[in-house]
């Protein structure tokens, strides 16, 4: 008798063939044969207390590792528990698998246990969103959404599996199991080399060129090329998203405040693997004289809200590597001239920096939210991965704190949603146990998904976690308060003065609460001491709001 294989197993050793060594989960009777299937491929099963910790952290780990996250949930709310972190994963570029259960095909239409129609639901956030149709199916249905996921700029893929689908068994020969790198191409494009020579021209001409490197630079594993690229042609960086980090703070061409100023003053504004989104003002913070150049992974980003002068659609590394070469190799590439540009920038720099110091030195009690960011900035080391959760603390952090290497620095993304920071630091801890991870949430984000602080202590994730508290929603309250008037600033947005200290503690975690700043650094020391999954409760001013916060368009 030939030899069968079930739908869990063909799954399990789909993933097994795309490098996926662990999934995230919450378990339901829909989906346990992948379980199975798991065991015996040695994919780690990691199961959370809500699945949208399951699809996030499936997102993190793809950003973190380079390689496709994976969640597996049941049917019915189980999958549509998911949506939020599939949703957060396509705006964000980061690609990840969603499994979701079904119903039985044979109880098709008739009203079974959790049945929805989740292809629909999930179709306008994903690349690819698919029911498989057959047990025979089911490893290439797998093999086809990966490859889906990395069809131009990354993206999350779904598929629903019917229950009786995943659990038959057919004979192994008849299953189609694409083998691991043999079903997927390179997707990595060089550009079109004519619009690469316009580049290379426009940098010889420009006399004050800047750059920003997005998150691309980072999906692309970039950074080399990024680096080499302003250091060759002299060009200042500016750096957002997951392309923070790609210059070490204190590099001469490593630039954060004076961000403003060089897109009023620049000639040549290079923008790699940004969108022209709400971040950008969509297009409109940027001179209306400078010359305008965006390259991106998505033809459909390219020029989208603003006009450009040169849209390069492709590879962040091999563009920025061609483009540098090809401007290397004229006799005048303009990279001497721009040392006065590159000191005027510097200038503006100090200036910001030394008008905020003072804030960041502050003694004031309750704390200053820029006391704690510029606290956890000074405690960083080249190996802690640094995670932002939340809304005003966040947006603080977002100004003061550098990470030191790059793919060191973890945000929602332009969602903006809350509640990424314990699925971030779960999948970046358990993907990297020789990194340091710290994660940074708002009283608000950390009570959306803060129960799975203990799957954290289950599996013994260490990572040391700040919250600060100001037992508010405090940028929608600063919104509110301008909107309305301050008699109704508290209206929907005002949370409970919560020890979350204690709430470590009572999860099997290291906890502590601080209300007086010169306590903050030697709570971070004893937390990362500890070794545990730990909960440092700072108390920050709620009357303080982040410049960011107050400049936010949606209140105006």
């Amino acid at each position: 008798m030939s030899e069968t294989i079930s739908g869990g197993h063909l799954v399990a050793k789909a993933l097994k063939a795309e490098g996926v060594d662990v999934i995230y989960t919450l378990c339901g009777g829909h989906i346990i044969d992948i379980y199975d299937g798991c065991v015996d491929e040695g994919i780690e099963v990691i199961d959370v207390r809500h699945e949208q910790v399951a699809a996030h952290a499936a997102d993190g780990y793809a950003r973190i590792t380079g390689k496709p996250g994976c969640a597996v949930v049941t049917a019915g709310p189980g999958t549509t528990d998911a949506v939020t972190g599939v949703a957060n994963a396509f705006r964000a570029e980061s690609p990840m698998l969603l499994i979701g259960g079904q119903g039985a095909l044979s109880q098709h239409k008739m009203g079974s246990l959790q049945d929805l129609p989740h292809v629909d639901m999930m179709t306008p956030i994903t690349k690819f969103a698919a029911t498989v149709p057959s047990t025979e199916r089911v490893a290439d249905i797998v093999s086809m959404a990966f490859r889906e996921c990395y069809h131009g700029a990354p993206g999350p893929s779904f598929l629903e599996i019917p229950r009786d689908v995943l659990d038959a068994k057919v004979p192994i020969e008849k299953a189609r199991i694409p083998a691991a790198g043999h079903y997927r191409a390179s997707t990595r494009q060089a550009g079109d080399p004519e619009a690469v020579e316009r580049l290379a021209d426009m940098l010889a001409h420009a006399e004050k060129p800047c750059i920003l490197l997005g998150s691309q630079v980072w999906t692309c594993r970039a950074t080399d090329a990024a680096i080499d690229f302003v250091r060759s042609l002299n060009v200042p960086a500016y750096m957002n998203g997951s392309g923070r980090g790609t210059l070490a703070p204190g590099d001469p061409h490593h630039f954060q405040l004076s961000r403003r100023y060089a897109f009023t003053e620049a000639d040549l504004i290079i923008i790699v693997g940004t969108p022209f989104d709400f971040r950008m003002g969509y297009g409109k913070r940027l001179s209306p004289t400078a010359k305008v150049v965006q390259i991106d992974l998505d033809y459909r980003t390219v020029g989208k809200n603003r006009d450009i002068d040169l849209g390069i659609v492709g590879d962040a590394g091999l563009i920025l590597s061609a483009a540098a070469q090809a401007a290397s190799g004229r006799i005048e590439n303009g990279a001497a001239r721009r040392k006065e540009w590159l000191e005027e920038l510097r200038n503006v720099e100090t200036q910001a920096y030394e008008k905020r110091l003072p804030r960041q030195l502050s003694g004031a009690q309750p704390i200053d939210p820029y006391r704690l960011v510029h606290e956890i900035n000074e405690f960083l080391t080249e190996d802690t991965i640094y995670i932002g959760d939340g809304g005003d603390i966040v947006t603080f952090s977002g100004q003061v704190v550098q990470p030191k290497s790059p793919g060191h620095w973890m945000d929602p993304g332009p969602l903006g949603t809350l509640g990424v920071g314990m699925a971030f630091a779960m999948a970046a801890k358990q993907a990297r146990r020789d990194k340091e991870v710290l994660c940074l949430f708002g009283d608000g984000a950390f009570s959306l998904t803060g129960w799975d602080f203990e799957t954290m202590v289950r599996f013994d994730l260490p990572f040391i976690g700040v919250i600060g508290n100001n037992s508010s929603m405090n940028q929608i309250r600063y919104g509110q308060a301008a909107k309305y008037g301050e008699d109704r600033a508290r209206v929907g947005n005002t949370l409970g003065d919560i020890r979350y200290g204690e709430f470590a503690k009572l999860l099997g975690g290291y906890g502590e609460e601080v209300r007086d700043p010169a306590e903050i650094r030697p709570a971070l020391e004893r937390a990362r001491q500890s070794g545990k999954p730990s909960l440092i409760n700072v108390w920050v001013d709620p009357e303080v709001y982040a410049p960011g916060t107050m400049n936010q368009t949606m209140y105006k």
